[in-house]
């Protein structure tokens, strides 16, 4: 511990932020086999890597969930009760929530993010173009417990989780995740959330390996990030991107793949890889409807409605939060 205290005093990081961002560092590249968070790809310039993602034609997950969201607005504003409170759990670019607030006839939207700079931003723009809408930002990590704003008890409360995050958990990360989020929400609330999944695996190879190599820059931005922010000396030529389909664990895995064998000195501490050795960065866990929905019923919820594209490679799903 000691040691942790002096490397992050000698290196001028004094906000709690970018001290717990070193601690995790520390934590996941010392230990066997090494891994990195994958929450912590989306500094700025990760996050613009991202949004490259979502439009490149191998990634299917945004296109095809903002299509659902599309052609099955009616059906999804057919449940959502009157007056009811939009919580979106993990607030990002605002693309899918307009489209369920254009829909839905929300009174309220409550967008939760531990950026604060990013929601007062976000809240702006929404209450800019949505003026009849009241915007209630609450800052927090949607991943553990947070209170929502008095303005709106007494409302029915919808929660949102588009994207594919919930595959970014561990399963009982995930299960964890949704008994949070029915604690806050409440019983009867309704939660809509975006579940990646399972198909040719020549698919899932190819968007997540893309042909311009912006998922490999997006997975080395974490080594730019902490060498810009920690001090590292990580020679990013020395890595290379990898991602593969692990079948036993229906998931997607990306690694940082050591190309030779090498040392990094970050935060006074000495760090040596091996030839082959890897980084594991992210897992992005695909179901099929009836696994997920065994998690969700084992998490506190009944899956209400499932929405597909025609090609039943993404899916939207309406959850009600049981007694």
């Amino acid at each position: 511990m000691n040691v942790h205290v002096n490397a992050l005093a000698n290196a001028h990081l004094p906000d709690a932020k970018t001290s717990a961002f070193a601690s995790d560092v520390l934590a996941g590249l010392t230990q066997q086999p090494k891994q990195l968070s994958p929450k912590y790809f989306y500094d700025a310039a990760g996050s613009d890597l991202f949004e490259q993602i979502t439009r490149l034609p191998e990634y299917y997950p945004t296109r095809t969930e903002l299509g659902i969201l599309r052609d099955r607005g009616a059906e999804i504003a057919a449940i959502i009760p009157e007056d009811a409170a939009l919580i979106e759990f993990g607030a990002g670019a605002t693309t899918k929530v307009r489209l369920l607030l254009e829909n839905c006839g929300f009174a309220a939207y409550v967008p939760v993010d531990i950026s604060g700079d990013f929601l007062t931003a976000q809240a702006e723009s929404l209450r800019h173009d949505f003026p009849d809408l009241a915007v209630h930002p609450v800052i927090a990590d949607f991943t553990t417990a947070f209170s929502l704003p008095r303005a709106i008890d007494g409302k029915p409360k919808v929660g949102f989780f588009p994207g594919s995050t919930i595959g970014n958990f561990e399963p009982h990360e995930a299960c964890r995740f949704l008994r949070s989020a029915r604690e806050i929400l409440g019983t009867g609330a309704l939660m809509i959330v975006g579940v990646d999944l399972e198909k040719d695996e020549r698919i899932l190879h190819a968007a997540y390996n893309d042909a311009a190599g912006v998922t490999a820059r997006f997975n080395l931005n974490l080594l730019l990030r902490i060498n810009r922010e920690l001090g590292g000396n990580f020679d990013l030529s020395a890595f290379a991107h990898r991602a593969i389909y692990n079948r036993e664990q229906h998931r997607i895995e990306m690694h940082l793949v050591a190309r030779k064998p090498q040392t990094v000195r970050l935060l006074g501490t000495t760090i040596a890889f091996r030839a082959g050795e890897s980084i594991h960065t992210e897992n992005s866990y695909k179901y099929s409807i009836a696994r997920f929905g065994a998690l969700a019923r084992g998490s506190g919820w009944s899956v209400q409605t499932v929405w597909t594209d025609a090609s039943e490679m993404f899916s939207v799903q309406a959850l009600v939060a049981e007694a």
